[in-house]
């Protein structure tokens, strides 16, 4: 696994091979930055954004932001052995000055956050739909900035309901991956 483009273009990022987590496929994570750069739907941009990174696990991602220029990323990651795997991820990258790492669960992160974020990005186990209240958690404290953008890593068949808290923007699917992009309504 490797940085696709930025100031870490082609530098190896460690990954964990259990169960437990799944990685962000390189295609994946390609085609998401493509879109956050090329489409006119997408007022945000990555460059001195500031990044909240949820069930982060290896840190591809938020890492690939940092890359790109982002400010700071707040990674959020309950796997201890993930977690460690991404501190390793950074700092090897030397990036580690440009990231908080919570090696707990968001539920118990999100209470404590103040400061307004551009880009959240969740990236739950397929089979956990408890995400969705921690997206309304979000939107009920209102740390998201005026111009920002909300990116949901699903599997494609899911049939999660946003109305109430994201106003849909665009989805792609890819393989069993669905990328979703909304803002805040």
């Amino acid at each position: 696994m490797r940085v696709i483009s930025g100031d870490l273009k082609g530098r190896s990022i460690k990954f964990l091979k259990n169960l437990n987590t799944r990685p962000l496929k390189d295609s994946v994570r390609e085609n998401i930055f493509n879109i956050l750069y090329h489409s006119s739907l997408i007022k945000t941009k990555i460059g001195k954004s500031n990044i909240l990174d949820v069930y982060s696990g290896i840190g591809s991602f938020g890492i690939e932001c940092i890359s790109r220029g982002a400010e700071k990323v707040t990674f959020v990651e309950q796997d201890i052995n993930a977690t460690l795997v991404l501190k390793e991820n950074l700092i090897n990258l030397s990036i580690f000055n440009k990231s908080i790492v919570h090696n707990k669960k968001i539920e118990n992160v999100l209470p404590d956050l103040n400061e307004k974020f551009n880009i959240f990005f969740f990236d739950p186990p397929f089979k956990d739909n408890s995400y969705l209240q921690n997206i309304k958690l979000i939107k009920r404290k209102k740390i998201f900035k005026k111009n920002h953008i909300v990116i949901v890593h699903r599997e494609k068949g899911t049939k999660d309901e946003f109305s109430d808290i994201l106003k849909m923007i665009d989805s792609k699917k890819y393989g069993r991956s669905k990328i979703l992009f909304g803002v805040f309504n």
